[in-house]
């Protein structure tokens, strides 16, 4: 059985928080679309939820310092070596958080290359739902991920909201992020395992 590494990494600050329930919703729908696309021999999913609160003062000091804490070395390593991401802001001043920015200032400019992204954020107001497309979108552009079509905003009124005929509801966005995040991590494992076992292959011509 193929195992599958599912990273989200949420920067919410309160606990609870909406940005961590955002980031564990967004979870659970990747698994259960990865479970409809199994394969004969199925995929096992191994999740890793990166929590930012914990590791403020990590990122501070390894921005200064250039060495990381063994904790905030293990978050970036997860992040790294993921087979998806799940990306989780907070909207401040219309942007994603500091923090958050901070951490990903913190990844090395090739590591997140092709890798299949889900980007989402939370904030008080639908107002602010463009973050997603002017700030969001244009960093993990900038570092040559690979992110989905479907972003995620979540405002207060969506949690248990019913939408409209063009937001639709923030069940069924999830679920269609959720299930456009497992097929690329699909397609990309699969695309690896013939990399691994002919490294030519994509060379050649037919």
């Amino acid at each position: 059985m193929q195992t599958l590494k599912l990273v989200a990494v949420s920067a919410g600050l309160s606990v609870p928080s909406s940005t961590r329930l955002l980031a564990d919703r967004l979870t659970e729908s990747v698994r259960n679309r990865l479970a409809e696309q199994a394969t004969d021999d199925g995929f096992e999913v191994e999740v890793t939820v990166v929590e930012l609160r914990e590791l403020a003062v990590p990122i501070a000091n390894h921005l200064v310092t250039g060495f990381p804490a063994p904790a905030l070395g293990e978050a970036i390593e997860a992040v790294t070596e993921a087979d998806g991401l799940i990306a989780v802001t907070p909207v401040f001043a219309a942007s994603y958080s500091g923090l958050f920015k901070s951490f990903f200032d913190l990844i090395e400019p090739d590591a997140l290359t092709g890798k299949p992204v889900l980007i989402a954020a939370t904030g008080g107001t639908a107002r602010h739902s463009l973050v997603l497309e002017h700030a969001m979108r244009p960093l993990f552009a900038h570092l040559r991920a690979l992110v989905v079509p479907t972003a995620v905003y979540a405002a207060s009124e969506d949690w248990g909201g019913t939408g409209d005929a063009l937001t639709d509801t923030l069940p069924n966005r999830i679920g269609r992020a959720g299930g456009e995040l497992a097929e690329l991590m699909v397609t990309a494992s699969a695309r690896t395992a013939r990399r691994t076992a002919d490294p030519l292959a994509e060379l050649r011509f037919t």
